[in-house]
């Protein structure tokens, strides 16, 4: 489920989590870090088929296959390993937009770039764009406030963008602090849309619109691909 941070615009797929058959020798928190990985990325295929309300502890150690005291060994309760989910894939993700930012100059490029990586990253990973994008909705009071503080990191990550942007281009206007948040919100609600309906593959397809969003909203501007 979980990709890894590359230099590129995209992620690429980990390693299989598979522990070798028959007696071995790997130091207990090796045993560990591979069974947790294989939990959490079970729950988020799990909750991607059923959906969250109806994905039981069962099904993701029948997925991972651990025993049960493995499961409660690293995690409290399906809540739990939901979160450390949705927290590991956000963080991943969230790295892999910066990166694709890093070392361009331009601002229009600069942001085309984070935008690609955002949706190329969620469509090579149709299980937690689902948990990401929907099912987190419906994981209660706890996972509401995490998906919260992703928006405001993501927002966050916009001003950041905006103001280098100010300093390349005098004359650009500084947005209300709320737009910010208005842009992730509005990026979210047209991606959780094509989610929604099935269609992550074509995730990427949305890169005019949401960087027009973007640039719209935080500068004032419409890139000339999006006119």
């Amino acid at each position: 489920m979980f990709p890894t941070v590359s230099s590129g615009t995209q992620a690429t797929p980990d390693p299989p989590r598979q522990l070798p058959r028959g007696p071995h020798r790997l130091a207990r928190e090796v045993i560990e870090a591979s069974q947790r990985g294989r939990l959490l990325d079970a729950m988020a295929e799990v909750v991607a088929e059923k959906g969250y309300a109806a994905t039981t502890v069962a099904d993701v150690i029948a997925k991972a296959g651990v025993s049960r005291r493995t499961f409660y060994e690293h995690f409290r309760d399906k809540e739990g390993c939901f979160l450390a989910a949705y927290d590991t894939g956000v963080e991943i993700l969230l790295e892999t937009v910066r990166q694709a930012g890093e070392g361009i100059e331009d601002p229009l490029e600069r942001t085309r770039a984070r935008v690609r990586a955002y949706l190329e990253t969620l469509a090579a990973e149709p299980a937690f764009a689902r948990t990401f994008e929907i099912e987190i909705a419906a994981a209660g009071p706890r996972a509401q406030a995490r998906r919260r503080d992703v928006y405001a990191r993501f927002a966050e990550q916009a001003r950041e963008d905006a103001a280098a942007a100010r300093q390349q281009v005098p004359g650009l206007p500084e947005p209300p602090e709320e737009v910010y948040l208005a842009a992730v919100g509005a990026t979210d609600a047209v991606v959780s849309a094509r989610v929604a309906e099935g269609r992550i593959a074509e995730l990427p397809e949305l890169e005019p619109v949401v960087l027009q969003i973007q640039l719209a909203l935080i500068v004032g501007v419409v890139p000339p691909a999006a006119r």
